[in-house]
């Protein structure tokens, strides 16, 4: 056999494969719109793009510390006490090339074969690949929309089993746009005092809330912050995808060293442009853009949720964060896959299955792109729900 066991246990990312195959369609000249990626529709903001070019000409083009230089993890901990009320010193952070390598370094130093991982449903199509990958067991709990698609206490108690290592959270939530009150985190940390679980708390649509403050999880008690491994960065919402910046911080001195000695080994540094280019972002320099881009996707979230809830047959909660809607299709199709096949083939519609994200029945739907393509996406998928109720 030529292919290991261990990469055997990954699936291809459904999110990655919608979005590739309505590339290939648009680039054979059929009318695509896509509703696939989980990326902003804006540029970059003009300060972190000088502070780039300004990198490239000072010639700051070669290596650096592997966690990241000195002036960047200072940002970094400031924004995290700015916005959290976090204290984290330069040495507890660790910046990768996106959240996800932080996720992946840090479940590869930390999981043994047979730990189990405590995931909520539905869940980023990442989490239960890389815990797989890294030889332990994804327990997966299952939320649903009466709940706001969040965990309760009494679930996390009953999945916790000898061999839970790990829980991980996500707030805002992709695919659901769901974010835990302050009451809700407490309920959770109560569960958790007394035992060495850690919690993996991705927080990456943090800046993306609608109506709601935004709570970050190592904040709710001492007890919390000491287990909490808080996971960000600047893709969603400075709009820097392409980039590649995200980071981790936890007070935690030894599982540091490990995330440090393993990054040292696979890509070392990230790459020092996007380093510079971060440091007035995580600063707040571009607070304001931030918030342009925020309103324009509550906006869009408004409009599409009231046009979702009009097709008879669908229905959608109105997001609290990020920028997607898990829409109720149970009524039309207990197959996602098959439903949103046939939609990209019918009306050129791109959305990704519910089942990529752990929950049958649903389709993700992202509202990153202008409202006049929404519009018409929703149309198109209208007159499709149509045709399949007869």
């Amino acid at each position: 056999m030529l292919l290991s066991d261990r990469i055997q246990t990954l699936s291809p990312s459904l999110t990655i494969a919608i979005s590739s195959l309505a590339r290939d369609l648009k680039a054979q000249g059929k009318d695509i719109l896509s509703f696939s990626a989980g990326e902003p529709d804006f540029g970059t903001p003009q300060r972190i793009k000088d502070e780039a070019i300004k990198a490239i000409n000072d010639g700051f083009t070669q290596y650096t510390a592997v966690p990241g230089i000195p002036e960047l993890l200072e940002a970094v901990a400031t924004k995290l006490k700015r916005d959290n009320n976090l204290e984290y010193a330069p040495s507890d952070i660790i910046v990768s090339n996106g959240a996800k390598q932080s996720l992946f370094n840090l479940f590869q130093a930390v999981l043994n074969p047979g730990d189990e991982v405590v995931i909520p449903s539905p869940y980023w199509v990442t989490y239960p690949e890389l815990v797989k990958y890294a030889g332990a067991v994804p327990v997966i709990i299952e939320t649903n929309e009466i709940g706001g698609f969040k965990i309760t206490a009494e679930q996390l108690k009953n999945a916790i089993t000898d061999k839970t290592k790990m829980i991980v959270l996500t707030t805002p939530s992709n695919p659901t746009g769901s974010v835990y009150s302050t009451e809700e985190l407490q309920a959770l940390a109560e569960v958790l005092e007394g035992t060495d679980i850690i919690v993996a708390s991705d927080e990456m649509y943090e800046k993306l809330v609608y109506g709601i403050d935004f709570v970050a999880a190592a904040s709710i008690s001492e007890d919390m912050y000491q287990r909490t491994v808080t996971i960000n960065g600047l893709s969603k919402s400075v709009a820097m995808t392409g980039w590649r910046f995200g980071y981790l911080a936890t007070p935690n001195k030894e599982l540091v060293a490990a995330m440090n000695k393993l990054q040292s080994q696979s890509t070392s540094n990230i790459n020092s442009i996007t380093q510079k280019a971060a440091i007035p972002a995580l600063l707040g320099e571009v607070d304001e853009e931030i918030e342009t881009m925020r309103r324009a996707f509550e906006a869009r979230a408004h409009e599409a949720v009231k046009l979702f809830n009009e097709i008879d047959g669908l229905s959608v909660l109105q997001p609290q964060g990020a920028f997607y809607l898990f829409v109720n299709i149970k009524d039309i199709s207990n197959d996602s896959i098959a439903f949103c096949k046939e939609l990209l083939q019918a009306t050129g519609v791109a959305v990704v299955p519910g089942i990529g994200f752990g929950s049958e029945g649903y389709f993700r739907f992202s509202f990153a792109t202008d409202m006049t393509t929404i519009r018409e996406g929703i149309r198109r998928i209208e007159k499709f729900v149509k045709s399949k109720r007869g």
